[in-house]
């Protein structure tokens, strides 16, 4: 996964280490409402992954990924906030390995 900057200006962003990749793609619900997928990266799953699954404390799941507890957080709570509009609003999950378009 190779995250960019946006702009010209500023540091390069760090790049996740990604532990284990997910085996699906793309989740559709039953009944599909909306068909504007929700989208989710690596690096969100990969934190859900090791916080949510794993049990691991946001520190070591920074450790792990080369972030900190703070950049962790973030994408956890982001993460989260998009499962949730997923199931509730009846979207398609569909997994990235690029920051592409994300609702």
């Amino acid at each position: 996964m190779q995250r960019r900057r946006r702009g010209g200006r500023g540091r390069f962003p760090i790049q996740p280490r990604i532990g284990a990749r997910p085996k699906a793609n793309a989740m559709n619900p039953e009944p599909l409402v909306a068909d504007v997928p929700v989208y989710l990266d690596l690096a969100e799953i990969e934190v859900l992954r090791l916080v949510d699954l794993e049990g691991m404390y946001q520190e070591e799941a920074g450790d792990m990924m080369g972030f900190s507890r703070g950049t962790v957080w973030r994408l956890l709570q982001g993460a989260r906030e998009k499962l949730v509009r997923a199931i509730f609003e009846g979207r398609p999950l569909v997994l990235t390995e690029s920051e592409e378009e994300k609702t």
